[in-house]
């Protein structure tokens, strides 16, 4: 599921939030900025004196903004790094220098797509929980550290319980503030700041449905995972309907779950490792509910169900979350 809508919400997330890194203009409206990494934060020291302060637009949404003509330079010297570790120390250089700038966000934010991109999953935990740290309401890092997280804990971490619940956390975090903490410029195309909600909050449903399955908490799980698939009911994923279909079986719902693996296999791709797993769920299903129906010993199944989704890369590595576009997954 986050090698297609994921990528596709986060590009436009990004081009949304990379636009309200505009400069402030005066006595005339803003206008629409390209969407640009490198396109520089407003600097509050540009406004010529006595000149007239443009209305602000209602909107609920946030816009970042530099303090100082230096700190501006800063950040557009950072934002220039295309290699990782170079853009993460240039990151932290400016942490270091500006450890109040409201810029340090949109920096790490920056390198944890690069890091994505490099299928790097520790460093976009990191450098995602320095996002964070610097931008608690972004619901992007805050879904982006939660879904690594949740992807890539194991039964055998020392910190297993740490994980799930910081995952768990960050999700909900990215679900509540996901009017108010989007960077939205007041000019952004409203349909493409619903699509890129939209697949926030799928992918914070899904995240919140896997913690649950790792705790075993099945029930909690079915109802994450639905509303995922509500949310995304316009652009349907395999892998929401496949983790479905396992969470379903657990409850020895056979019936709900065969039918969530025939849509699983129904929108996945010919070839994909998501349609080979939801063919054998589907398989092992039909399989079961034909034993019971004929009046086999007990209606045991012929195999065990999964003691975990069947998702392709979760034992892996998150898709990679694409950095913000110089042009406008």
């Amino acid at each position: 599921m986050r090698i297609t809508a994921f990528l596709s919400a986060m590009l436009l997330a990004a081009a949304v939030a990379s636009a309200q890194t505009t400069p402030a203009q005066t006595n005339t409206p803003p206008t629409q900025a390209p969407s640009q990494t490198t396109q520089a934060p407003a600097a509050s020291s540009t406004q010529a004196p006595g000149s007239a302060q443009t209305t602000p637009s209602a909107s609920p949404h946030r816009m970042l903004q530099a303090k100082s003509e230096d700190e501006l330079k800063a950040y557009q010297a950072a934002s220039a790094e295309t290699d990782a570790a170079k853009a993460e120390a240039a990151a932290n250089d400016f942490a270091a220098k500006y450890p109040q700038s409201e810029l340090r966000a949109a920096l790490y934010m920056r390198v944890m797509n690069l890091y994505a991109q490099a299928n790097n999953t520790n460093k976009v935990i990191d450098t995602g929980r320095e996002a964070i740290a610097a931008d608690p309401t972004n619901p992007v890092p805050l879904m982006e550290v939660a879904s690594a997280l949740a992807e890539t804990t194991r039964d055998t971490d020392l910190d297993r319980e740490q994980r799930l619940a910081e995952a768990a956390k960050d999700a909900h975090a990215a679900i509540d503030n996901i009017d108010t903490g989007l960077l939205v410029p007041a000019n952004a195309d409203p349909a493409r700041v619903a699509a890129a909600k939209h697949t926030i909050l799928t992918n914070s449903y899904d995240t919140l449905g896997l913690v649950d399955m790792s705790r075993n908490d099945y029930k909690s799980a079915e109802t994450n995972l639905q509303k995922a698939i509500d949310i995304s009911k316009d652009n349907p994923e395999a892998v929401l309907y496949l983790r479905l279909s396992v969470v379903q079986d657990k409850l020895q719902q056979y019936q709900q779950a065969l039918d969530s693996a025939n849509k699983a296999v129904q929108y996945a791709k010919d070839g994909t490792p998501a349609q080979n797993l939801a063919k054998q769920q589907q398989e092992r299903l039909q399989k079961l509910i034909s034993a019971q129906q004929s009046g086999a010993p007990g209606g045991a199944a012929p195999t065990t169900a999964p003691q975990t989704a069947p998702i392709p890369g979760a034992q892996t590595n998150p898709a990679p979350v694409p950095a913000a576009p110089t042009a406008p997954h």
